[in-house]
């Protein structure tokens, strides 16, 4: 029987979905498409009904991961939005992004600290994706800041971003772990400043 449209439509965000979480997880190379379609509940030949290619299903896999990142930056934003201090809300984002929950669960959370070298040696049309999002996340990021300082804030946002994704990267690589507590601790401190 054949599926119908909102069906094929829903068995596709699946898929994309799977692979946002496998490849933070795993990354890109080490996930199979196999595995990938089996947690999927689909076999490996169903994927080409709904993607060209793996490279296309990175692509958008990223795409979702930025858009799920930036929704719940945003939302912790606005939660902590105040009139009387506006830096609050650039300070939620980064307390949410700079923390040992965002170290410690990859799954969660950015592909740029996730997978970033991979990202960096991907296809032209992940890379695309992955500009896009990130140009999204440094877009949030300036919204937020602007509120507070609106001198030039989108150069402290570029800074602020690339602080932050280097922060988690580098606290996910060091084995001691109060020396993986301090990366995040001096970042955050030093981004207190902006």
């Amino acid at each position: 029987m054949k599926k119908s449209k909102v069906e094929t439509a829903e068995t596709r965000r699946r898929i994309v979905d799977v692979a946002a979480r496998q490849f933070r997880l795993n990354g890109i190379q080490a996930t199979g498409l196999n595995d990938l379609m089996a947690e999927a509940g689909l076999t490996r030949g169903g994927f080409y009904r709904h993607f060209e290619s793996k490279d296309q299903l990175v692509a958008e896999a990223c795409a979702k991961s930025f858009e799920s990142m930036i929704a719940s930056l945003e939302s912790a934003a606005s939660e902590s939005e105040s009139d009387v201090e506006a830096a609050a809300s650039f300070q939620a984002i980064v307390d949410r992004y700079v923390s040992a929950d965002h170290r410690d669960n990859r799954v969660a959370r950015c592909p740029l600290a996730a997978m970033g070298s991979e990202l960096a040696r991907a296809d032209e049309g992940t890379r695309t994706a992955a500009s896009e999002g990130m140009d999204d996340l440094v877009e949030m990021v300036t919204k937020w800041l602007g509120r507070s300082q609106p001198q030039a804030p989108q150069s402290r946002a570029v800074f602020a971003v690339a602080a932050m994704v280097g922060a988690v990267t580098m606290s996910r690589i060091i084995v001691d772990p109060d020396a993986s507590s301090r990366v995040l601790q001096c970042v955050k401190e030093h981004l207190d400043t902006l």
